[in-house]
């Protein structure tokens, strides 16, 4: 990891596009501004470790990374992939407590990291803001649930069918393992193989050069129907 320079302009513009502070005047911004650093990671570099006391919120500027949990079997299972624009690691930015998830970075990467105690002091200072945090929190939480029901009620395949509709376009569609995969739906690879069969024999998808393309939006949107 190293630390960019960068003016503090640059760093109000990148506030003032957040949902957490673009409605927040301008001296509350400049003092947060003046407590945020501009990181970059290489592919494979841990921003930080599940457990371990957190710095703040993070803000992805550039890249990508992935937030991953280790089960006791060593097994990871990937919470969420987040690029451009998105944030993570909020909760223990405000409650004070420590990193829920472990997050790597899945190539270079530059991300902002506003400071944990000044997003505290706010929180206590401004009323307003800490609505939209709660507001926030509470749309995670019910994203969350949703992923949960999922994974309870529907199958790999299914599920599978939906993850690849979520994924981005074909020309910047990242190149996942089966193990990834796996891990991203909390499965085996040997479930999700036997799913990418199931859906290329479908006609809805065919692999090439172990990347995923789809073939049939009509069919594979016939997969997602349980979810509809």
């Amino acid at each position: 990891m190293k630390l960019i320079e960068v003016p503090q302009s640059s760093k109000l513009r990148t506030l003032r596009s957040n949902p957490y502070f673009d409605e927040l005047p301008e001296p509350l911004l400049s003092n947060i501004a003046s407590h945020t650093q501009l990181r970059e990671y290489e592919r494979g570099d841990v921003l930080f470790w599940a457990d371990d006391p957190a710095v703040g919120l993070h803000i992805i500027k550039s890249g990508s990374v992935k937030l991953y949990r280790v089960s006791p079997q060593g097994r990871q299972y990937i919470i969420s992939v987040l690029s451009e624009g998105a944030t993570c690691n909020e909760v223990p930015a405000f409650d004070g407590g420590t990193n829920p998830v472990n997050v790597e970075a899945l190539e270079t990467s530059q991300v902002w990291v506003v400071e944990a105690a000044v997003l505290r002091d706010l929180v206590k200072s401004n009323p307003e803001f800490a609505l939209k945090i709660l507001n926030k929190f509470g749309q995670n939480l019910r994203s969350l649930v949703h992923r949960l029901s999922e994974m309870a009620f529907y199958q790999v395949t299914n599920r599978l069918a939906r993850l690849i509709t979520e994924m981005p376009a074909e020309e910047a569609r990242p190149h996942w393992t089966q193990e990834q995969l796996a891990a991203r739906l909390g499965t085996v690879r040997e479930v999700v193989a036997r799913s990418l069969r199931e859906l290329e024999k479908s006609g809805a998808i065919r692999i090439k050069d172990r990347r995923i393309q789809i073939t049939d939006h009509e069919v594979l949107q016939q997969w997602i129907q349980p979810y509809n």
